[in-house]
Protein backbone atom coordinates (compact mmCIF):
# COMPACT_ATOMS: atom_id res chain seq x y z
CA UNK A 1 0.00 0.00 0.00
CA UNK A 2 1.20 3.36 -0.68
CA UNK A 3 1.82 5.93 2.06
CA UNK A 4 2.42 9.77 2.66
CA UNK A 5 5.61 11.71 2.82
CA UNK A 6 5.19 13.21 5.64
CA UNK A 7 7.35 11.05 7.38
CA UNK A 8 10.21 11.98 5.02
CA UNK A 9 9.78 15.47 4.27
CA UNK A 10 13.86 15.82 2.88
CA UNK A 11 13.78 13.01 0.92
CA UNK A 12 9.75 13.41 -0.60
CA UNK A 13 10.62 17.30 -1.43
CA UNK A 14 14.28 15.76 -3.61
CA UNK A 15 11.64 13.19 -4.72
CA UNK A 16 9.37 15.47 -6.29
CA UNK A 17 11.92 17.76 -7.77
CA UNK A 18 13.59 14.66 -9.07
CA UNK A 19 10.14 13.47 -10.73
CA UNK A 20 9.47 17.43 -12.24
CA UNK A 21 12.60 17.56 -13.63
CA UNK A 22 12.32 13.90 -15.91
CA UNK A 23 8.58 15.69 -16.62
CA UNK A 24 10.20 18.66 -18.07
CA UNK A 25 12.79 16.71 -20.03
CA UNK A 26 10.57 14.67 -21.41
CA UNK A 27 7.97 17.41 -22.01
CA UNK A 28 10.88 19.05 -24.04
CA UNK A 29 11.84 15.47 -26.30
CA UNK A 30 15.00 15.25 -23.93
CA UNK A 31 16.21 11.61 -23.13
CA UNK A 32 16.46 10.03 -19.37
CA UNK A 33 20.33 10.00 -19.69
CA UNK A 34 20.84 13.54 -17.84
CA UNK A 35 19.20 12.68 -14.72
CA UNK A 36 20.92 10.70 -11.52
CA UNK A 37 20.77 7.07 -12.20
CA UNK A 38 18.25 6.50 -9.47
CA UNK A 39 15.72 8.97 -7.65
CA UNK A 40 15.84 8.62 -3.74
CA UNK A 41 13.63 6.01 -2.84
CA UNK A 42 10.91 6.64 0.15
CA UNK A 43 10.05 3.52 2.12
CA UNK A 44 6.79 2.36 1.33
CA UNK A 45 6.07 5.18 -1.58
CA UNK A 46 5.63 4.76 -5.25
CA UNK A 47 7.21 7.20 -7.17
CA UNK A 48 10.77 6.18 -6.76
CA UNK A 49 10.30 2.73 -8.23
CA UNK A 50 7.80 3.63 -10.98
CA UNK A 51 10.16 6.72 -11.69
CA UNK A 52 13.21 4.24 -11.98
CA UNK A 53 11.31 1.45 -14.21
CA UNK A 54 10.22 4.70 -16.54
CA UNK A 55 14.06 5.65 -17.05
CA UNK A 56 15.15 2.54 -17.64
CA UNK A 57 12.30 1.92 -20.22
CA UNK A 58 12.90 4.67 -22.05
CA UNK A 59 16.45 3.70 -22.48
CA UNK A 60 15.12 0.56 -23.46
CA UNK A 61 16.75 -1.47 -20.26
CA UNK A 62 15.00 -4.30 -18.30
CA UNK A 63 12.87 -2.90 -15.41
CA UNK A 64 11.45 -6.23 -13.87
CA UNK A 65 12.21 -5.25 -9.93
CA UNK A 66 10.92 -1.51 -10.02
CA UNK A 67 7.89 -2.68 -11.68
CA UNK A 68 7.40 -5.06 -9.00
CA UNK A 69 8.07 -2.80 -6.37
CA UNK A 70 6.36 0.20 -7.84
CA UNK A 71 3.32 -2.03 -8.27
CA UNK A 72 3.00 -3.59 -4.69
CA UNK A 73 3.35 -0.31 -3.43
CA UNK A 74 0.15 1.31 -5.95
CA UNK A 75 -0.79 -0.26 -8.68
CA UNK A 76 -3.17 2.23 -9.96
CA UNK A 77 -0.88 5.30 -9.26
CA UNK A 78 2.22 3.38 -10.86
CA UNK A 79 0.06 2.41 -13.96
CA UNK A 80 -1.50 5.81 -14.76
CA UNK A 81 2.31 7.83 -14.04
CA UNK A 82 3.71 5.09 -16.23
CA UNK A 83 0.84 5.11 -19.20
CA UNK A 84 1.08 9.14 -18.99
CA UNK A 85 4.64 10.00 -19.06
CA UNK A 86 5.64 7.08 -21.66
CA UNK A 87 2.96 9.50 -23.90
CA UNK A 88 4.45 12.39 -23.31
CA UNK A 89 7.63 10.63 -24.30
CA UNK A 90 6.29 9.75 -27.21
CA UNK A 91 6.84 6.10 -26.50
CA UNK A 92 3.12 5.15 -25.55
CA UNK A 93 3.72 1.96 -27.50
CA UNK A 94 5.98 0.28 -25.16
CA UNK A 95 3.02 0.91 -22.36
CA UNK A 96 1.73 -3.04 -21.63
CA UNK A 97 -1.88 -3.40 -22.88
CA UNK A 98 -3.20 -4.03 -18.75
CA UNK A 99 -1.31 -0.86 -17.54
CA UNK A 100 -4.53 1.40 -19.69
CA UNK A 101 -6.70 -0.81 -17.55
CA UNK A 102 -5.56 -1.23 -14.55
CA UNK A 103 -4.89 3.19 -14.97
CA UNK A 104 -8.21 3.89 -16.25
CA UNK A 105 -10.08 2.30 -13.55
CA UNK A 106 -13.96 1.43 -14.33
CA UNK A 107 -16.25 4.72 -15.72
CA UNK A 108 -19.63 5.00 -14.52
CA UNK A 109 -22.87 7.44 -14.91
CA UNK A 110 -23.12 7.97 -11.63
CA UNK A 111 -19.97 10.10 -10.91
CA UNK A 112 -17.52 12.34 -13.16
CA UNK A 113 -14.80 11.25 -15.08
CA UNK A 114 -11.67 11.61 -13.27
CA UNK A 115 -8.88 13.54 -14.36
CA UNK A 116 -6.78 10.77 -14.81
CA UNK A 117 -9.09 8.91 -16.85
CA UNK A 118 -9.55 12.08 -18.93
CA UNK A 119 -6.34 12.69 -19.68
CA UNK A 120 -5.40 8.76 -20.92
CA UNK A 121 -8.49 9.02 -22.83
CA UNK A 122 -7.15 12.38 -24.71
CA UNK A 123 -4.22 10.40 -24.94
CA UNK A 124 -5.43 7.38 -26.44
CA UNK A 125 -7.60 9.50 -28.89
CA UNK A 126 -4.64 11.57 -30.01
CA UNK A 127 -2.78 8.25 -31.21
CA UNK A 128 -0.50 8.07 -28.23
CA UNK A 129 -1.13 4.41 -27.55
CA UNK A 130 -1.44 3.25 -31.25
CA UNK A 131 -4.87 1.46 -32.70
CA UNK A 132 -5.27 -0.49 -29.59
CA UNK A 133 -5.25 2.11 -27.66
CA UNK A 134 -8.16 3.68 -29.21
CA UNK A 135 -9.75 0.46 -29.39
CA UNK A 136 -9.67 0.02 -25.46
CA UNK A 137 -10.68 3.41 -24.32
CA UNK A 138 -14.05 3.23 -27.11
CA UNK A 139 -15.16 -0.65 -25.25
CA UNK A 140 -14.55 1.32 -22.21
CA UNK A 141 -16.84 4.12 -23.33
CA UNK A 142 -19.38 1.50 -25.19
CA UNK A 143 -19.68 -0.06 -21.82
CA UNK A 144 -20.96 2.55 -20.21
CA UNK A 145 -22.44 4.92 -22.50
CA UNK A 146 -25.94 4.47 -22.78
CA UNK A 147 -27.07 8.01 -22.19
CA UNK A 148 -26.79 9.35 -25.52
CA UNK A 149 -30.08 7.48 -26.12
CA UNK A 150 -31.89 10.53 -24.40
CA UNK A 151 -32.26 14.22 -25.33
CA UNK A 152 -31.33 13.70 -29.17
CA UNK A 153 -31.46 17.54 -29.48
CA UNK A 154 -28.38 17.91 -26.88
CA UNK A 155 -26.86 15.95 -29.15
CA UNK A 156 -27.57 17.56 -32.27
CA UNK A 157 -27.26 20.71 -31.03
CA UNK A 158 -23.39 19.74 -30.03
CA UNK A 159 -22.65 18.50 -33.40
CA UNK A 160 -24.30 20.87 -35.69
CA UNK A 161 -24.94 24.16 -33.27
CA UNK A 162 -28.55 26.20 -34.27
CA UNK A 163 -28.33 28.29 -36.99
CA UNK A 164 -30.53 31.57 -36.20
CA UNK A 165 -31.21 32.60 -39.99
CA UNK A 166 -34.14 31.03 -42.30
CA UNK A 167 -33.71 28.53 -44.72
CA UNK A 168 -35.22 29.89 -48.20
CA UNK A 169 -36.18 27.97 -50.48
CA UNK A 170 -35.87 28.65 -54.34
CA UNK A 171 -38.96 28.80 -54.82
CA UNK A 172 -39.76 30.42 -51.96
CA UNK A 173 -37.60 33.19 -52.25
CA UNK A 174 -39.64 36.06 -54.17
CA UNK A 175 -41.79 34.90 -50.57
CA UNK A 176 -39.88 34.69 -47.29
CA UNK A 177 -43.57 35.63 -45.71
CA UNK A 178 -44.61 31.83 -47.03
CA UNK A 179 -40.63 30.56 -46.17
CA UNK A 180 -41.55 31.60 -42.30
CA UNK A 181 -44.72 29.38 -41.97
CA UNK A 182 -43.76 26.61 -39.86
CA UNK A 183 -45.54 23.90 -41.74
CA UNK A 184 -43.47 25.13 -45.01
CA UNK A 185 -40.23 26.01 -42.89
CA UNK A 186 -39.67 22.92 -40.60
CA UNK A 187 -39.18 20.36 -43.71
CA UNK A 188 -36.52 22.84 -45.04
CA UNK A 189 -34.90 23.34 -42.09
CA UNK A 190 -34.60 20.13 -41.00
CA UNK A 191 -33.38 18.70 -44.47
CA UNK A 192 -31.00 21.63 -43.99
CA UNK A 193 -30.14 20.34 -40.97
CA UNK A 194 -29.68 16.95 -41.91
CA UNK A 195 -27.55 17.88 -44.39
CA UNK A 196 -24.98 20.22 -41.96
CA UNK A 197 -25.06 16.89 -40.26
CA UNK A 198 -24.19 14.52 -42.66
CA UNK A 199 -20.95 16.60 -43.97
CA UNK A 200 -19.55 17.42 -39.99
CA UNK A 201 -19.70 13.69 -39.64
CA UNK A 202 -17.61 13.43 -42.52
CA UNK A 203 -15.15 15.84 -41.54
CA UNK A 204 -14.97 13.57 -37.66
CA UNK A 205 -15.10 10.54 -39.94
CA UNK A 206 -12.69 11.69 -43.01
CA UNK A 207 -9.78 12.06 -40.40
CA UNK A 208 -6.78 10.23 -41.94
CA UNK A 209 -3.71 9.49 -39.01
CA UNK A 210 -0.45 10.93 -39.92
CA UNK A 211 1.53 7.13 -40.95
CA UNK A 212 5.03 9.66 -40.90
CA UNK A 213 6.57 12.54 -39.75
CA UNK A 214 6.19 12.39 -36.21
CA UNK A 215 8.16 13.38 -33.68
CA UNK A 216 11.50 11.27 -32.33
CA UNK A 217 10.92 9.36 -29.41
CA UNK A 218 12.60 9.96 -26.03
CA UNK A 219 15.74 7.75 -27.09
CA UNK A 220 16.17 9.90 -29.83
CA UNK A 221 15.08 7.19 -32.45
CA UNK A 222 12.66 7.90 -35.30
CA UNK A 223 8.98 6.88 -34.35
CA UNK A 224 8.44 4.05 -36.87
CA UNK A 225 5.30 1.68 -37.17
CA UNK A 226 5.43 -0.56 -33.93
CA UNK A 227 7.11 -3.61 -35.93
CA UNK A 228 9.92 -1.82 -36.88
CA UNK A 229 10.67 -0.16 -33.36
CA UNK A 230 10.65 -3.53 -32.17
CA UNK A 231 12.74 -5.39 -34.05
CA UNK A 232 15.45 -2.17 -32.96
CA UNK A 233 14.85 -3.02 -29.41
CA UNK A 234 15.38 -6.61 -29.36
CA UNK A 235 18.58 -6.10 -31.04
CA UNK A 236 21.44 -7.29 -29.02
CA UNK A 237 19.22 -9.06 -27.30
CA UNK A 238 18.57 -12.56 -29.49
CA UNK A 239 16.84 -14.85 -26.80
CA UNK A 240 14.16 -12.52 -27.34
CA UNK A 241 11.84 -13.46 -30.00
CA UNK A 242 10.02 -10.85 -31.61
CA UNK A 243 6.28 -11.45 -31.45
CA UNK A 244 4.38 -9.71 -29.05
CA UNK A 245 3.57 -13.34 -27.54
CA UNK A 246 6.82 -14.70 -27.27
CA UNK A 247 7.97 -11.11 -25.29
CA UNK A 248 5.38 -11.42 -23.17
CA UNK A 249 5.92 -15.00 -21.85
CA UNK A 250 2.54 -16.14 -23.18
CA UNK A 251 0.48 -13.44 -20.83
CA UNK A 252 0.30 -10.70 -23.54
CA UNK A 253 -2.39 -8.70 -20.62
CA UNK A 254 -0.41 -9.48 -17.62
CA UNK A 255 -0.25 -6.91 -14.57
CA UNK A 256 2.89 -4.78 -14.02
CA UNK A 257 4.54 -7.12 -11.89
CA UNK A 258 3.04 -10.59 -13.61
CA UNK A 259 5.19 -12.60 -16.36
CA UNK A 260 4.26 -9.96 -18.73
CA UNK A 261 7.00 -7.70 -17.32
CA UNK A 262 9.27 -10.90 -17.00
CA UNK A 263 10.31 -11.21 -20.85
CA UNK A 264 13.71 -10.60 -20.80
CA UNK A 265 14.97 -7.61 -22.43
CA UNK A 266 11.82 -5.90 -23.05
CA UNK A 267 10.09 -5.55 -19.77
CA UNK A 268 6.96 -3.83 -20.74
CA UNK A 269 4.60 -5.77 -22.71
CA UNK A 270 3.38 -3.82 -26.46
CA UNK A 271 0.30 -2.77 -27.39
CA UNK A 272 1.63 -3.20 -31.22
CA UNK A 273 -0.25 -6.28 -31.53
CA UNK A 274 -0.96 -8.06 -35.34
CA UNK A 275 -4.46 -6.95 -34.65
CA UNK A 276 -3.08 -3.24 -34.08
CA UNK A 277 -0.14 -3.29 -36.81
CA UNK A 278 -2.45 -4.03 -39.17
CA UNK A 279 -4.70 -0.98 -39.18
CA UNK A 280 -1.55 0.47 -40.66
CA UNK A 281 -1.08 3.11 -38.39
CA UNK A 282 2.06 3.97 -35.91
CA UNK A 283 1.23 3.51 -32.32
CA UNK A 284 3.59 5.30 -30.70
CA UNK A 285 4.40 9.45 -30.60
CA UNK A 286 1.34 11.61 -30.80
CA UNK A 287 -0.65 11.69 -34.29
CA UNK A 288 -1.00 15.12 -34.05
CA UNK A 289 1.31 17.19 -31.40
CA UNK A 290 -1.36 20.10 -30.96
CA UNK A 291 -2.01 21.68 -27.66
CA UNK A 292 -3.56 19.24 -24.87
CA UNK A 293 -6.97 20.40 -23.77
CA UNK A 294 -8.59 19.74 -20.05
CA UNK A 295 -6.74 16.94 -18.03
CA UNK A 296 -3.78 17.28 -19.93
CA UNK A 297 -1.26 14.51 -19.26
CA UNK A 298 1.68 16.53 -17.70
CA UNK A 299 -0.91 18.65 -15.54
CA UNK A 300 -2.26 15.19 -14.42
CA UNK A 301 1.03 14.05 -13.72
CA UNK A 302 2.41 16.68 -11.99
CA UNK A 303 -0.19 16.49 -9.55
CA UNK A 304 -0.02 12.80 -9.39
CA UNK A 305 4.18 12.88 -8.27
CA UNK A 306 2.52 15.44 -5.91
CA UNK A 307 -0.19 13.29 -4.25
CA UNK A 308 -2.84 15.54 -5.00
CA UNK A 309 -5.81 15.70 -7.75
CA UNK A 310 -6.12 18.72 -9.77
CA UNK A 311 -8.26 21.07 -8.76
CA UNK A 312 -11.85 21.81 -10.33
CA UNK A 313 -14.58 18.81 -11.06
CA UNK A 314 -14.71 17.14 -14.27
CA UNK A 315 -17.48 16.89 -15.89
CA UNK A 316 -19.60 13.50 -16.31
CA UNK A 317 -19.07 11.25 -18.99
CA UNK A 318 -21.66 12.74 -21.46
CA UNK A 319 -20.80 15.94 -20.66
CA UNK A 320 -17.05 15.24 -22.11
CA UNK A 321 -18.86 13.22 -25.29
CA UNK A 322 -20.77 16.65 -26.08
CA UNK A 323 -17.91 18.71 -25.28
CA UNK A 324 -15.72 16.59 -27.63
CA UNK A 325 -18.51 17.02 -30.75
CA UNK A 326 -18.29 20.04 -30.99
CA UNK A 327 -17.11 22.10 -33.74
CA UNK A 328 -13.50 23.26 -33.13
CA UNK A 329 -12.63 20.16 -30.88
CA UNK A 330 -9.72 18.18 -31.85
CA UNK A 331 -10.60 15.82 -34.39
CA UNK A 332 -9.58 12.69 -33.00
CA UNK A 333 -11.47 13.53 -29.68
CA UNK A 334 -14.69 14.14 -31.72
CA UNK A 335 -14.31 10.74 -33.63
CA UNK A 336 -14.44 8.94 -30.66
CA UNK A 337 -17.51 10.76 -29.02
CA UNK A 338 -19.04 10.42 -32.58
CA UNK A 339 -18.59 6.32 -32.37
CA UNK A 340 -20.22 6.57 -29.19
CA UNK A 341 -22.75 8.77 -30.11
CA UNK A 342 -23.29 6.90 -33.21
CA UNK A 343 -27.33 5.47 -32.33
CA UNK A 344 -28.74 8.49 -31.32
CA UNK A 345 -27.42 10.30 -34.30
CA UNK A 346 -28.59 7.83 -36.65
CA UNK A 347 -31.74 7.85 -34.71
CA UNK A 348 -31.77 11.85 -34.84
CA UNK A 349 -31.00 11.87 -38.58
CA UNK A 350 -33.76 9.65 -39.50
CA UNK A 351 -36.32 11.60 -37.59
CA UNK A 352 -34.97 14.61 -39.59
CA UNK A 353 -35.65 12.45 -42.58
CA UNK A 354 -39.41 12.24 -41.73
CA UNK A 355 -39.67 15.59 -41.38
CA UNK A 356 -38.42 16.26 -45.03
CA UNK A 357 -41.00 13.77 -46.16
CA UNK A 358 -44.37 15.53 -44.54
CA UNK A 359 -46.99 16.03 -47.39
CA UNK A 360 -47.06 19.89 -48.33
CA UNK A 361 -50.24 20.81 -46.34
CA UNK A 362 -53.47 21.71 -48.67
CA UNK A 363 -53.91 25.55 -47.43
CA UNK A 364 -51.54 27.88 -45.90
CA UNK A 365 -52.53 31.81 -44.47
CA UNK A 366 -50.22 34.18 -45.73
CA UNK A 367 -50.24 37.48 -44.87
CA UNK A 368 -50.24 39.72 -48.16
CA UNK A 369 -50.00 43.47 -47.74
CA UNK A 370 -50.76 43.00 -43.93
CA UNK A 371 -54.16 40.87 -44.60
CA UNK A 372 -54.19 37.57 -44.30
CA UNK A 373 -55.32 35.52 -47.68
CA UNK A 374 -55.90 31.88 -47.61
CA UNK A 375 -54.11 30.33 -50.61
CA UNK A 376 -54.99 26.54 -51.32
CA UNK A 377 -53.56 24.47 -54.67
CA UNK A 378 -56.38 26.00 -56.80
CA UNK A 379 -55.81 29.58 -56.26
CA UNK A 380 -56.45 31.93 -53.63
CA UNK A 381 -59.21 31.44 -50.77
CA UNK A 382 -62.49 34.33 -52.44
CA UNK A 383 -63.76 34.85 -49.29
CA UNK A 384 -60.65 35.41 -47.50
CA UNK A 385 -59.39 37.54 -50.98
CA UNK A 386 -62.84 39.78 -51.20
CA UNK A 387 -62.14 41.04 -47.32
CA UNK A 388 -58.76 41.49 -48.02
CA UNK A 389 -60.25 43.63 -51.27
CA UNK A 390 -62.77 45.43 -48.69
CA UNK A 391 -60.30 45.94 -46.35
CA UNK A 392 -57.56 47.60 -48.87
CA UNK A 393 -60.73 49.44 -50.20
CA UNK A 394 -61.90 51.12 -46.69
CA UNK A 395 -57.84 51.69 -45.55
CA UNK A 396 -56.98 53.54 -48.85
CA UNK A 397 -60.12 55.84 -49.15
CA UNK A 398 -59.93 57.81 -45.28
CA UNK A 399 -63.20 59.93 -44.49
CA UNK A 400 -62.31 63.57 -44.96
CA UNK A 401 -65.81 64.85 -44.83
CA UNK A 402 -67.16 67.51 -46.69
CA UNK A 403 -65.01 70.47 -47.79
CA UNK A 404 -66.69 73.35 -45.91
CA UNK A 405 -64.51 75.79 -45.71
CA UNK A 406 -63.83 75.90 -49.55
CA UNK A 407 -67.55 75.95 -49.99
CA UNK A 408 -67.35 79.68 -47.85
CA UNK A 409 -64.42 80.73 -49.42
CA UNK A 410 -66.27 80.48 -52.65
CA UNK A 411 -69.59 81.97 -51.32
CA UNK A 412 -67.84 85.00 -49.63
CA UNK A 413 -65.97 85.71 -52.59
CA UNK A 414 -69.06 85.44 -54.74
CA UNK A 415 -70.61 88.00 -52.42
CA UNK A 416 -67.78 90.31 -52.21
CA UNK A 417 -67.70 90.71 -55.83
CA UNK A 418 -72.00 91.53 -56.04
CA UNK A 419 -71.28 93.82 -53.69
CA UNK A 420 -68.52 95.91 -55.90
CA UNK A 421 -70.72 95.61 -58.77
CA UNK A 422 -73.63 96.95 -57.00
CA UNK A 423 -72.09 99.90 -55.10
CA UNK A 424 -69.15 101.22 -56.94
CA UNK A 425 -67.89 103.23 -54.36
CA UNK A 426 -66.51 99.90 -52.85
CA UNK A 427 -64.89 98.93 -56.13
CA UNK A 428 -62.15 97.43 -54.52
CA UNK A 429 -63.78 94.65 -52.90
CA UNK A 430 -64.02 92.76 -56.01
CA UNK A 431 -60.32 92.05 -55.82
CA UNK A 432 -61.40 90.54 -52.70
CA UNK A 433 -63.69 88.90 -53.87
CA UNK A 434 -61.66 87.14 -56.61
CA UNK A 435 -58.81 85.90 -53.81
CA UNK A 436 -61.39 84.39 -51.84
CA UNK A 437 -62.99 82.39 -54.79
CA UNK A 438 -59.41 81.71 -55.99
CA UNK A 439 -58.54 80.20 -52.47
CA UNK A 440 -61.95 77.95 -52.50
CA UNK A 441 -61.18 76.75 -55.96
CA UNK A 442 -58.13 76.03 -55.28
CA UNK A 443 -58.93 74.12 -52.10
CA UNK A 444 -61.91 72.03 -53.96
CA UNK A 445 -58.76 71.18 -56.70
CA UNK A 446 -56.21 69.77 -54.14
CA UNK A 447 -58.96 67.78 -52.20
CA UNK A 448 -60.27 66.48 -56.01
CA UNK A 449 -56.28 65.74 -56.77
CA UNK A 450 -56.08 63.55 -53.46
CA UNK A 451 -59.48 61.98 -53.85
CA UNK A 452 -57.64 60.37 -57.47
CA UNK A 453 -54.76 59.40 -55.92
CA UNK A 454 -56.40 57.80 -53.60
CA UNK A 455 -58.44 55.66 -55.74
CA UNK A 456 -55.08 55.00 -57.99
CA UNK A 457 -53.71 53.52 -54.99
CA UNK A 458 -56.37 51.13 -53.95
CA UNK A 459 -56.77 50.21 -57.46
CA UNK A 460 -53.01 49.77 -57.46
CA UNK A 461 -53.01 47.80 -54.64
CA UNK A 462 -56.13 45.68 -55.31
CA UNK A 463 -53.98 44.78 -58.58
CA UNK A 464 -50.36 43.87 -56.45
CA UNK A 465 -52.88 41.53 -54.21
CA UNK A 466 -54.08 39.90 -56.71
CA UNK A 467 -50.95 39.14 -58.28
CA UNK A 468 -48.54 38.49 -55.39
CA UNK A 469 -51.95 35.72 -54.61
CA UNK A 470 -51.59 33.84 -58.12
CA UNK A 471 -48.25 34.23 -57.43
CA UNK A 472 -48.03 32.92 -54.10
CA UNK A 473 -49.81 29.89 -55.31
CA UNK A 474 -47.66 29.28 -58.15
CA UNK A 475 -44.51 29.42 -55.38
CA UNK A 476 -46.40 26.87 -53.58
CA UNK A 477 -46.94 24.82 -56.62
CA UNK A 478 -43.05 24.74 -56.81
CA UNK A 479 -42.44 24.08 -53.33
CA UNK A 480 -44.52 20.83 -53.73
CA UNK A 481 -42.30 19.79 -56.65
CA UNK A 482 -38.82 20.49 -54.45
CA UNK A 483 -40.21 19.00 -51.50
CA UNK A 484 -40.42 15.76 -53.64
CA UNK A 485 -36.51 15.95 -54.58
CA UNK A 486 -35.75 17.35 -51.22
CA UNK A 487 -37.08 14.17 -49.42
CA UNK A 488 -35.15 12.28 -51.94
CA UNK A 489 -32.01 13.94 -51.13
CA UNK A 490 -32.42 13.39 -47.30
CA UNK A 491 -32.80 9.65 -48.14
CA UNK A 492 -29.77 10.16 -49.49
CA UNK A 493 -28.01 11.96 -46.66
CA UNK A 494 -29.33 9.31 -44.38
CA UNK A 495 -27.72 6.58 -46.40
CA UNK A 496 -24.20 8.70 -46.58
CA UNK A 497 -24.83 9.13 -42.82
CA UNK A 498 -25.45 5.89 -41.98
CA UNK A 499 -22.58 4.73 -43.72
CA UNK A 500 -19.79 7.31 -42.15
CA UNK A 501 -20.90 6.63 -38.87
CA UNK A 502 -20.23 2.90 -39.88
CA UNK A 503 -16.34 3.73 -40.84
CA UNK A 504 -15.82 4.35 -37.47
CA UNK A 505 -12.95 6.82 -35.61
CA UNK A 506 -10.19 5.27 -37.57
CA UNK A 507 -11.82 5.34 -41.17
CA UNK A 508 -9.95 7.87 -43.58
Amino acid sequence: MSTDLTAHPHAGTELHRYAEALLTNLAAGATSSGMPAKPIDVPGYWLAPAVEALTLLMDGEEALEPLARAAQRDEQRTALFLCLALAVAGQGDQIHASWLGIAFGELSLDRPVTHGQRALWLAAARGAYGPAGKIFVLRKLDAVASAPASEPDRWLRALTPDDPSTVVPPSLSDFPGLAELPELAEPVQAAAQLTRLRDRCAEITSVRENTGGNRQGARGNPAGPPGERTTAQNEGNPGNPAGPAARNGGNPTGPLDGPAARNGGNPTGSLDEPAARSEGNPAGPLDDPAVWSDGEPLTVLRHLIGSNEPEGPMSSLGGHLLSDLQPGSHRYQAAIALHVAAPIVRTAAESLVQATQVTPPESVVMPILGHRVTLRPEGPDAESLAAAEERISIDGTPVRGRPWLAYALLALGAVALVIALAIPVVLPLAALGLILAAVGGHRLWRRRKREQADAEYVVAQLSELREMAQGAVWALHEYAREAEARAQTATSDLAELTRLLRRGPRAG
